[in-house]
C-alpha cells in the first residue's frame, strides 16, 4: 500500500472520528435532558459506524476531492431528538445543538496539546503518520465546530439563533426554516471564497499551536 494511500485514508479517519464526537454529543446532551430517542436508536455511542451516512459521510465527501471541486463537504446522520421531551423546551434544543461544536472545540483542543506533547517528546517530525493525523483530527474538529455554528437550517448553530430570538422575530425563523437548504447550498457555493479564507486563518493558528 502506497503512503499516498495511507495519508488518504487517515484524512477520513481523522473525519469520521471528528463527525462521531460531535453526533454523540448532540446524543449525550438529548440523553442527559430528558430524551431518549437517540440512546433507542443506538447513536448513543462513539462508534463512527453509527453515525455514518453512506453518501454524505463517504461517497460526496470523497467525489469532491478526488474531482478537485475546491470545497468538500459531508455530513453524518442526524441524531434523532424528540425536542417535545426535553426538560427546557426554550433553551432544550439549542443546548443540544450546541453540545455537537462544543464537543468538537474540546476535543480539538486535546489532540493539540497531544500533538505538542508528541512534537516535543517522540520527536517523530512532520511527515509521520501519527503526527498528520492529529493534525488532520484538530482542523476538522475545528472546521466543524466553526461551521455549524452558521446560524442556518439544518445547520445547529440555527437552533441556537432560534432560542435567542425573540417572539418578534419569528417570521425570521419561519423563513430560514423554509429557505435555510437553499441559503446554505448559495453559501457553500458563492461564498467558499470566504470560508477558505476563514479556515486558512484557522489553519495557520493551528499550525503555529502546535
Amino acid at each position: 500500500m502506497e503512503f499516498g494511500l495511507i495519508y488518504f485514508i487517515s484524512i477520513f479517519a481523522a473525519f469520521f472520528l471528528a463527525l462521531s464526537v460531535h453526533e454523540f454529543a448532540h446524543a449525550l446532551s438529548a440523553y442527559q435532558l430528558g430524551d431518549s430517542t437517540a440512546q433507542q436508536a443506538g447513536r448513543l455511542t462513539l462508534n463512527p459506524i453509527a453515525h455514518i451516512d453512506l453518501i454524505g459521510t463517504i461517497l460526496l465527501p470523497l467525489f469532491l476531492i478526488l474531482s478537485n471541486a475546491g470545497i468538500v463537504f459531508g455530513w453524518a446522520k442526524p441524531v434523532p431528538v424528540n425536542y417535545f421531551n426535553l426538560k427546557n423546551q426554550k433553551w432544550g434544543p439549542a443546548i443540544v445543538s450546541f453540545a455537537g461544536p462544543l464537543a468538537n472545540f474540546i476535543f480539538g483542543v486535546f489532540c493539540i496539546i497531544i500533538l505538542r506533547l508528541v512534537n516535543q517528546y517522540a520527536l517523530l517530525g512532520p511527515n509521520n503518520l501519527l503526527v498528520s493525523f492529529l493534525f488532520f483530527l484538530i482542523i476538522i474538529n475545528f472546521v466543524l465546530m466553526i461551521f455549524n455554528l452558521i446560524p442556518i437550517p439544518p445547520l445547529d448553530g440555527s437552533k441556537i439563533l432560534f432560542a435567542l430570538l425573540p417572539e418578534s422575530f419569528q417570521n425570521i425563523k419561519i423563513f430560514l426554516e423554509q429557505y435555510g437548504l437553499i441559503l446554505l447550498f448559495v453559501l457553500l457555493i458563492f461564498g467558499s471564497g470566504f470560508l477558505s479564507l476563514i479556515f486558512f486563518y484557522l489553519y495557520r493558528i493551528i499550525e503555529m499551536l502546535v
